[in-house]
């Protein structure tokens, strides 16, 4: 490895900064300043909307959401009687897991029927609101009413809380 030497010379002077000098201020007068102009800002890519616009958006964005809360709700429990007759439990599982994309594709084209007045940017809004508690909701209800309907002939060892 190379070794380097260190410097001995001191560090090169740079300008000396120019003292400022401020102008006298008289006793109880305040010195005048500047305006301070506003710069125009640039014009903003998305159309401006007024309260009602976005409460009318807001509004159907919260419907939606609970529109999904309540389809999970009911396609979760009805996936548990629909699916019932199928023995075997991996196409039990794929079949309830693609009714459930069935039933969140029907909400997507519910929610386009509402017409909501989305800008670009949130369109994909649509998609996205409440896809999550969709899903774990979903889940939630068909495995427990699973675990309701056929939780007691089970043969695990451990005695059922429910009769």
């Amino acid at each position: 490895m190379a070794k380097f030497k260190k410097k001995k010379s001191s560090p090169t002077p740079g300008p000396e900064p120019k003292p400022v000098k401020e102008p006298p201020v008289e006793e109880g007068k305040i010195p005048e300043t500047e305006p301070v102009e506003s710069k125009p800002s640039s014009p903003p890519s998305e159309p401006q909307t007024n309260d009602a616009e976005k409460s009318d958006k807001d509004k159907k964005l919260n419907l939606l959401f609970w529109l999904r809360v309540g389809f999970a709700v009911a396609a979760g429990a009805m996936a548990t009687f629909l699916f019932d007759g199928i023995v075997d439990m991996e196409e039990k599982r794929w079949t309830s897991i693609g009714f459930m994309i069935i039933v969140f594709i029907v909400t997507v084209i519910i929610a386009k029927g509402m017409k909501m007045q989305l800008p670009s940017s949130d369109r994909k809004k649509i998609v996205t609101q409440g896809i999550g508690s969709y899903i774990f909701i979903y889940l939630f209800i068909w495995v427990l009413t699973n675990t309701l309907l056929h939780g007691s002939t089970a043969v695990t060892g451990i005695p059922s809380p429910l009769p």
